[in-house]
């Protein structure tokens, strides 16, 4: 990634690090997603006040290269908390600091049991219970994670599984302009809370209902000429094609460089698995590096 310059003390140009920051509910993995950024070499700092953030990186910037990607933890403990990190935000954009919002998220029950596991109480909760800490955290953060260009939901994630996330996003020594997760999902199973755009199959003929398919996947040839031999299959992948050429297009020209395509059927395992996987091709095919995700493939 290139990064811009400022002038240090001495007058003189100095590259302008690399930034990320990283938050997200307690309990989500923050923790370990700034431990796998390190291993990449970052430096990363936890818990700095958003009000430091900018010191940090001007520090960075007259390190001389030896500091060129920072990765801080920011923490929420208090409602000034993102009063400084508005101030901060804007400061960095003054500076054109290139900066990217990590959000780590998960469900409340995922939550409540890892608090419960290490017995400890929320940050938040007070005298009251775990999930009134958790929910007084989700309000805060409300905004936060708005604004955030990658939102990693671990509710079902283990350690590992969240490193490999975070390796498939920053291990590369240069970032594409544009990720993309396509990810199959059963409606009956809920909606992926960290979906940007979510893709309903539903309107087509379901697999499931022919004996001889049901007990295959989107992933099987016969399965997949089935789906797209419906009226209409082809014709939506065209033309949802085109619609997330002109989103990527604008997602660029945002500084976006993550999104998560959420496609989905009744189960997730027959018209949403087939439809991710030729939309996930045809992104690939325009340049958009793609990963596909079929999240409740085999939970029935």
């Amino acid at each position: 990634m290139s990064t811009g310059t400022t002038a240090d003390a001495t007058g003189e140009g100095a590259a302008i690090p690399e930034l990320v920051i990283i938050s997200g509910m307690s309990g989500a993995g923050r923790s370990t997603a700034a431990k796998c950024l390190e291993d990449l070499g970052w430096f990363v700092v936890d818990n700095l006040p958003p009000a430091l953030i900018p010191t940090m990186v001007d520090l960075g910037a007259r390190s001389q290269g030896n500091v060129a990607r920072i990765a801080v933890v920011v923490d929420v403990r208090g409602r000034r908390f993102f009063d400084n990190l508005r101030e901060s935000l804007a400061d960095l954009a003054a500076k054109k600091v290139k900066r990217r919002v990590i959000f780590l998220e998960a469900s409340d029950d995922a939550l409540v049991r890892r608090f419960e596991s290490v017995r400890r109480p929320h940050p938040l909760q007070g005298s009251g219970r775990i999930v009134d800490g958790i929910a007084a955290e989700r309000d805060l953060l409300r905004e936060l994670r708005g604004d955030a260009d990658l939102v990693i939901d671990t509710s079902s994630l283990n350690v590992h599984e969240l490193r490999a996330k975070m390796d498939a996003q920053f291990a590369g020594e240069e970032e594409p302009e544009l990720r993309a997760t396509v990810m199959s999902f059963g409606y009956k199973y809920g909606l992926p809370v960290d979906a940007d755009l979510v893709v309903d199959c539903r309107f087509l003929p379901n697999p499931h209902w022919v004996p001889e398919l049901r007990p295959f996947t989107g992933l099987n040839e016969e399965v997949s000429g089935y789906v797209f031999n419906q009226p209409g299959a082809k014709e939506f992948l065209d033309r949802y094609t085109e619609l997330l050429q002109l989103i990527a297009a604008g997602y660029r020209r945002e500084g976006k460089r993550y999104v998560t395509i959420a496609v989905g059927c009744t189960g997730g395992k027959h018209r949403s698995v087939a439809m991710s996987e030729k939309l996930a091709h045809r992104l690939a095919s325009e340049g958009v590096e793609t990963v596909v995700v079929h999240r409740d493939m085999g939970r029935e």
